[in-house]
């Protein structure tokens, strides 16, 4: 993908929506990774993406299985939902095996960022950013700000066009490039230096690895 797509929502409503279209462009074997800060939004997308695949649900952290699967209730991908947020790093992915998921389901890390890429050949990042001076930043329903970037050959130029015409197509505005210099005050822009070590208590007892949604 030559160049990143960046859509805004005003609720977590309109960040489901946007994950639910682009499930409509995805294939088994596509990986995502999540980032941003605590509260940005990661499995309010998930939820939207898992709604959008139509698998067995419901789509939740999986901050204490690590990795859950959630099978497709059709005939499409299943989903395979992973918190990276307590793996030191990308050798901790390595030994969850998700390679065994990777081909049949479409893959979304959460933390994925600097931890997940070298799972595929391509991936698709998707950043979400909250304001920083509203009411209560981590409140779901304060605006986001979604921006997709692809990398490989899975994403490529063409790739971007399909995918931004069905963004455009599900009634999602696609910001104009170099429209990221002009964001509004308040929207959080040092996403790349959080610290969520801060924020995120670990439990006592270590997570399980992975569970399949029954």
């Amino acid at each position: 993908m030559s160049a990143s797509l960046v859509l805004r929502t005003r609720a977590a409503d309109g960040t489901r929506a946007i994950a639910r279209t682009l499930a409509t462009v995805l294939a088994p074997g596509d990986l995502l990774i999540l980032d941003g800060p605590l509260g940005a939004g990661k499995t309010t997308f998930t939820q939207g993406l898992g709604e959008g695949l139509g698998v067995r649900g419901p789509v939740a952290s999986p901050t204490f299985v690590i990795e859950r699967i959630h099978p497709s209730l059709a005939d499409g991908p299943a989903l395979a939902h992973v918190d990276a947020y307590r793996l030191a790093g990308a050798g901790d992915l390595d030994d969850l095996d998700l390679e065994a998921d990777l081909d049949h389901a479409v893959t979304v890390v959460e933390w994925g960022r600097d931890r997940a890429e070298h799972l595929a050949d391509s991936h698709l990042l998707i950043e979400l950013e909250r304001p920083g001076q509203v009411e209560d930043p981590e409140d779901p329903d304060e605006p986001r700000r979604l921006v997709l970037t692809g990398h490989g050959a899975r994403w490529d130029e063409q790739a971007r066009t399909h995918l931004a015409a069905a963004l455009r197509a599900g009634g999602h505005e696609i910001a104009e490039p170099g429209a990221d210099a002009q964001d509004p005050p308040g929207i959080h822009q040092d996403h790349h230096q959080h610290n969520h070590q801060d924020t995120h208590q670990d439990p006592e007892q270590g997570p399980e690895q992975t569970e399949e949604t029954p």
